[in-house]
């Protein structure tokens, strides 16, 4: 006996002496645990399973070791069923019905997981070798005899019968055979509903007796039992509905019935379920009377189901409009249900996507019938506009203060929620949504006899800013009129505040082509800009500003400068709406002539350029670097958007260019003077720090951005900072400078005055990387990932560089074998993309060619063993796209070299035939021209390859 099975006999004799369940139920020591599970799952699918799963079974063993025998009898039938012989299966049938009755009256988990493995045998036997299943369970519980009471049994009938279905749904199944039993239950519906309808309208019947029927009920009809079959038991349902034990389950019987996609086709049922949903109503309102959060929610989620699901075929029914219409308004009062959600209710939320489902039905019908529809339901929706802003009104200061920061961040969610529902709203009820928001507001603020609450006044703003945001509200006659409410608004609260602030953010654009009202709003905004608890708000909105109005803010740019200069002084934000603050300086700069941007660059950044001439001569500690990146990152993010060239491009756009856009001054680009100014502070900076990746990153982003931002204007720094690049990945490499490297070669290697020194960085950068893959480059896979970038990107703009005596590019080629066996995806990813830049270029790039030649079969290899399961499923179409490749332009070497590679016995994977090898060949040389086609018989070749061809996780694939 090899040592193999010898261990597994122990295993098994080890799991059936009970100490590995022991093990995994109270041994604290986590090892012991894993060990014991391992153990465990082997055991189940070992074939001496069947032998000791039901001595597992005994009387004298406790719980957990009966559960662990009835899971290994699930496990070998549900997955194992073809090694049960078929002579066989009436007899493990038998032993699993003496077993559930032995259990009906014992531990629960077990009897469940019994009925389970019963229900798989079903389901693996029916029609054929099992006709008339159900039946059969009905019949042999209701036969009297084993000393088993009858409530017992009755109670372990329903548990097989509810189990079934279930089973059904997470069965493995083929999918023919799918269908098959899919049929065979739905017939076997006419041995269940009686039975069902017996017991939950006896009166005698115990009530754990009732629910476990609504229990079954719940999970036959998920099997898309015909409504009107099951109508009768629905209606009990509604009946059950009053007892608080049966609540529950009832609730969830209705549901899943009038859910079904079938149940549709049902109308008289329908039209008939409606009513009784009506008559909850009085249930519905002393529910919220006596605050039961439970009934509300069970009979809302009736109410909702009905109406989501089958809106159109009742809206259908004209001549029951008014019962539809009584539904509606039922669900209107759900949607309003007193209370603050989540604290005093939840129920509200659960019918916003009613509200979605019914505009979409009312706005798909056909011109004609829509404006009949639309005449009943527009003033509904007006009313839910209410309702919602009132539910979105924030509760009183105290109260609030109360909440803990989880309901706060519900109760936000819960806004946004409403925020995007007032949006589709907006499609159906158009500009009159606005009027009748801002007339609201307008009684509001203009009432000096009736105190308001900031509540109020701020939901209304919300609706508004809920609209403005994504809605194009430039056409409206009522923003004005907002606008000049704003000021009026005596804003004493937080909330408000922000709200204020949003609502302004989100009518920027309007405010782009109404300049003259940014003094109504600008102030206020400022003035926000100095109180830390409407950071966000205040930042984000100046941002919006800047960005959509720069070319109307020059008249007020130095106040904005000054107030933001005081409040970035004064540390008054978090360190991401500093950054944000920058970008708005640098929109608002990019608007103003060039001495002018020049001289606020100049009062804006020389405090943090003293800053960091301080903070450079220091000895390098956490508490410095910290200022350091934080100093860099204000740089950063003011380049992002100081972009003077935009000028000339947003004149395009209009018919001629706006009358206050400057033109760019002939001299250098300001952030180019300022980058000059500072080039040697920062290499300063660098000296110290060459070994903190985190502050050479915070370097490498402000150059990176400038570059995005100015590209061609960036050409004055491209030589000195070619050669920083080259110092610092020399003395310490980083995959940020490689980065940076990559959009200098992607802006300036075209250019013949700076291919020079962009050439010289290439070829060092490259030189530097193969040393470090001479020294084992699998410590570095940022710095792999972002060399073979860089590598693609040189192909992409300038294969020149590869013609270089001074450029090793068949150490590239092997850098790049080697990358694609990487176990980080993202590295394999873009070395793939480097070698599907490379191979087009074998025909105009003699070294690559010569190379891809001689080392070719490298490559393949490297690709086939990822194929063949070395690499993550997730990177096929990238490898599949370098076979695309080799086989467009390299075709004949290819062929000999798939020959070559497939040769060995076991490679890519033992799982493979040569057969299979052969065909996987033939199928990738075939396609030239369809690299979709590429990627599907790449697919299923890594199926093949892992052994997950046909499977379950292929289905998904």
């Amino acid at each position: 006996m090899n040592d193999f099975y010898q261990n597994y006999i122990e295993h098994v004799s080890y799991v059936y002496q009970g100490k590995a369940l022991h093990q995994l139920y109270y041994d604290p020591n986590i090892d012991n645990k894993n060990l014991a599970q391992k153990w465990l799952m082997q055991a189940q699918v070992s074939p001496q399973a069947w032998q000791f799963c039901w001595a597992l079974l005994s009387p004298d063993k406790v719980p957990e070791i009966q559960y662990f025998g009835a899971s290994a009898l699930h496990t070998k039938i549900s997955r194992y069923w073809s090694d049960i012989p078929t002579d066989q299966y009436e007899s493990l049938k038998s032993q699993l019905f003496s077993q559930i009755a032995c259990f009906s009256s014992g531990s629960k988990m077990v009897l469940t997981r019994l009925c389970v493995a019963l229900a798989s045998l079903a389901l693996n036997t029916m029609p054929e070798a099992w006709p008339g299943a159900v039946a059969e369970m009905v019949r042999v519980f209701q036969e009297e005899g084993g000393g088993v009471d009858g409530r017992a049994r009755c109670l372990a009938l329903l548990e097989l019968l509810t189990v079934l279905p279930e089973e059904f749904q997470t069965s493995r199944l083929p999918q023919y055979r799918k269908g098959q039993v899919r049929g065979a239950l739905g017939r076997e519906w006419g041995s269940v509903c009686p039975l069902l309808q017996q017991l939950l309208r006896r009166t005698d019947s115990p009530g754990a007796v009732k629910a476990r029927v609504l229990r079954c009920l719940s999970s036959w009809v998920l099997l898309d039992v015909p409504l009107s079959e099951s109508e009768s038991l629905v209606h009990d349902c509604f009946s059950a509905l009053p007892d608080p034990e049966l609540f529950d389950t009832a609730v969830e019987a209705i549901v899943n019935a009038i859910s079904q996609p079938d149940s549709q086709r049902y109308v008289n049922t329908l039209l008939k379920l409606v009513p009784q949903v009506l008559a909850l109503q009085d249930q519905l309102r002393e529910a919220v009377q006596n605050g039961d959060m439970e009934t509300c929610h069970g009979i809302c989620r009736i109410a909702v189901t009905l109406g989501e699901n089958h809106s159109r075929t009742l809206l259908e029914q004209v001549d029951h409009w008014q019962s539809f219409l009584a539904l509606v308004n039922m669900i209107m009062f759900c949607t309003g249900i007193p209370g603050h959600y989540p604290v005093n209710e939840t129920t509200s939320s659960l019918t916003l996507t009613f509200w979605y489902t019914l505009q979409d039905e009312i706005m798909s019908f056909e011109s004609d019938k829509q404006t009949v529809y639309l005449q009943v339901y527009r003033p509904v929706y007006f009313q839910l506009v209410d309702v919602l802003l009132h539910k979105a009104q924030f509760p009183s200061d105290q109260e609030y203060a109360s909440w803990s920061s989880d309901e706060k961040e519900q109760f936000r969610i819960y806004r946004v929620d409403i925020s995007d529902t007032l949006m589709y709203v907006y499609e159906m009820l158009g500009a009159e949504l606005l009027s009748n928001l801002y007339d609201k507001l307008g009684r509001l603020l203009t009432n000096a006899e009736q105190p308001t609450s900031w509540q109020h006044t701020e939901a209304l703003l919300y609706g508004f800013q809920s609209i403005a945001e994504t809605i194009d509200v430039n056409y409206s006659d009522v923003i004005p009129g907002l606008i000049g409410l704003i000021p009026r608004i005596n804003i004493n609260n937080v909330q408000l505040a922000d709200t204020v602030m949003f609502t302004i953010g989100a009518l920027a654009e309007w405010l782009a082509d109404h300049p003259v009202m940014l003094s109504s709003v600008l102030p206020l905004v400022l003035q926000a800009l100095g109180n830390p608890d409407l950071s966000v708000s205040s930042v984000s909105t100046l941002k919006k500003i800047c960005r959509e109005c720069k070319y109307d803010l020059p008249p007020y740019a130095t106040n904005i400068v000054a107030v933001s200069q005081e409040v970035l002084i004064k540390q008054i934000h978090k360190t991401s709406q500093c950054m944000w603050l920058m970008q708005a300086l640098g929109f608002l700069l990019s608007a103003l002539p060039v001495e002018e941007i020049l001289r606020n660059l100049h009062s804006l950044i020389t405090p943090y350029i003293q800053q960091l001439e301080k903070l450079a001569d220091e000895t390098p500690n956490p508490s410095n670097k910290l200022a350091i990146i934080h100093i860099l990152g204000l740089l950063s993010n003011l380049f992002t958007t100081l972009d003077i060239s935009k000028q000339d491009d947003e004149s395009v756009e209009g018919s001629a260019p706006p009358v206050k856009a400057t033109p760019p001054s002939p001299g250098p680009n300001p952030v180019v003077v300022v980058l000059q100014q500072v080039f040697a502070l920062i290499q300063t900076v660098l000296s110290k720090w060459l070994n903190d990746s985190q502050v050479v990153e915070a370097v490498c982003a402000i150059f990176e951005k400038s570059v995005k931002t100015l590209l061609h204007e960036f050409a004055p720094m491209v030589s000195q900072l070619s050669e920083m690049l080259g110092q610092m990945y020399s003395t310490i490499p980083q995959a940020s400078a490689l980065d940076l490297t990559r959009q200098m070669v992607h802006i300036f290697a075209s250019e013949t005055d700076h291919f020079p020194p962009i050439k010289a960085l290439f070829e060092l950068v490259t030189s530097v990387t193969l040393s470090i893959f001479q020294q084992g480059p699998r410590d570095h896979p940022d710095i792999v990932d972002s060399f073979m970038q860089l590598q693609a990107q040189a192909l992409k703009r300038k294969p020149d560089l590869f013609l270089s005596e001074s450029l090793d590019a068949k150490a590239v080629f092997h850098c790049g074998v080697l990358s694609l066996k990487f176990p980080e995806a993202p590295t394999v990813k873009s070395t793939c993309l480097f070698f599907t830049e490379l191979l087009p270029h074998c025909s105009d790039v003699p070294p690559l060619a010569r190379i891809v030649q001689d080392d070719g079969k490298l490559l393949v290899q490297a690709v086939l063993e990822g194929i063949g399961g070395g690499a993550s499923r997730s990177l096929m179409d990238q490898f599949a796209e370098v076979l695309f490749c080799l086989n467009k332009h390299c075709f004949s070497l290819l062929a000999v070299w798939l020959k070559e590679a497939l040769q060995p016995p076991g490679f890519p994977s033992s799982r493979v035939t040569a057969e299979q090898k052969v065909t996987f060949s033939q199928q990738i040389l075939r396609e030239r021209v369809n690299k979709r086609r590429v990627k599907d018989i790449v697919k299923e070749f890594t199926l093949l390859c892992r052994g997950l061809h046909g499977t379950e996780y292929a289905a998904e694939y």
